[in-house]
This record gives C-alpha cells, structure tokens and sequence, in this order.
C-alpha cells in the first residue's frame, strides 16, 4: 500500500513540469513586455518617468547639499573673523565668493542691508530692524531653494505603490479575461496576467522605496540648514547690537 502511494507521488513532478509549461511565458524584460497589454505598458511606462525623476532630484539636492555643507564650513570661520575686526566689507566679499553656501546667501544680505544705510554716524535701531527684516526675507527664500524638488520627490513616493497596483489590478483583470475566453483555469491562461500584476507591483515599489527614503533624508538635511541660518541671523543681529551700542 505504502510502495503504490509513493507510485502517485512520482508522476508528481512530471505533472508540474507539464503545468508549468503550458504558461510559455518568457521572464526576461523583452519577454513580460511583450506579454503586457496596451495599459500595463502605460503603467510602466508612467513608472520609469517617474523613477528618472526621481533620481534626478536625488542626484541634484544630494550635489547642492554637499556643495553647501562644505562652503559654509570654510566661510563661517572667514567671515567670523572678518566682522570681529571691524572690516564689513570684506566680510561681504568673503560672503560673495561662497555662492553656494545657504550661510553666506543669508548673512550677504544682511551685511549689505546693514551697509546700504552708510558708515557714518551712529548706529540706529532702525538699521538694525531693517537689517533682520533683510536677514528674515534672505532665510525664507534660501528655504524654497533648499526644498526645491522635495515636493515631487514626496509626490513620486506616495503615489509610485498606487499606480503600481493599478497596472497590478489591470493584470488580474486581464488573467480572468484569459480564462474567461479560453474555457479554462490552467497556468497557460492566467500566465500574462499574473506577469503583468507582478511585474508592475514590484516597479512601483521600486520607485517608491528610494524616493520615501531620500525625501525623508533631505528633509532631514533641511531642517539641519534652517537651524544654521537661524543661529547665524542671531547671531549677526546680536554684533548689529552691539556695534550700536559702542
């Protein structure tokens, strides 16, 4: 009894080879192209956009927040001791050479706001109201340049899984479609469909995934340089006070 069991069992990798076979479904990325239809093309179409989007934002801030991290690093020690002796104007020239740095974008315009109201004379509280007005606008639009991009890249990360499960419903659909015109249930039937609903999912996830991390890692990175162009606007009115009060 035992021995005819393990008989049946015998024909059963024979009979899944057999199964499996009917499918004739090629996994290379020419072969589940040209099974997909018209609409799960679009969806990976829409997909592979947005991924070259996607990096290219990533490669773009990851550039920029570099380039700024190590302008500010050499300008702030420069441009410290700089108004320590006295000498605005080449604060401002230090200031200018670092172009890329978010710090001296903003201390630029508060030492050329601070300069505008002339050399002579005291220094009035006006001056130095409208000097962290200066500071203040300089911070805001700094701000927009540094979130530049951030926007679709969050946009790319929440909205990549949900496209990808569209093109994953448009594939189960087009599997009962199969069995539905062919009278049957076997693999060979549901084998484009199940490939497109597969393939799709796993694009959009693939999308997804590095966008969500980078926009959270830049967001990070942000908050960082919001916080430096704070502390130097304070820092840059409190020698404003103090120049006024000598």
């Amino acid at each position: 009894m035992i021995l005819a069991h393990l008989a049946n069992f015998a024909h059963v990798p024979t009979s899944l080879g057999l199964f499996f076979q009917e499918a004739q479904v090629s996994f290379s990325v020419l072969g589940l192209w040209s099974n997909m239809g018209w609409l799960a093309r679009c969806v990976v179409i829409i997909l592979f956009i947005m991924s070259i989007w996607s990096l290219a934002v990533i490669i773009d801030r990851a550039l920029y927040f570099s380039a700024a991290r190590k302008q500010s690093r050499e300008f702030a020690p420069k441009v410290a001791g700089a108004l320590k002796d006295g000498r605005l104007d080449e604060a401002i020239k230090v200031a200018d050479r670092s172009k890329k740095s978010h710090l001296a974008e903003v201390v630029t315009a508060g030492l050329q706001e601070f300069r505008s109201f002339g050399s002579g004379g005291s220094i009035t509280e006006q001056q130095v109201e409208s000097s962290k007005r200066a500071l203040e606008r300089s911070e805001a639009i700094v701000h927009a340049k540094l979130k530049r991009g951030l926007g679709g890249l969050a946009t790319i990360g929440s909205t990549a899984p949900f496209i990808g499960l569209f093109g994953t419903v448009v594939g189960i659909l087009n599997a009962f479609q199969q069995i539905a015109t062919q009278k049957t249930s076997g693999i060979g039937a549901v084998a484009g469909g199940i490939s497109e609903a597969l393939v799709t999912t796993a694009m959009g996830l693939l999308v997804a995934i590095p966008a969500v991390m980078t926009f959270n890692y830049f967001t990070g990175k942000v908050e960082a340089f919001d916080v430096e162009m704070d502390n130097s606007s304070s820092e840059l009115v409190d020698y404003f006070i103090k120049q006024s009060h000598r």
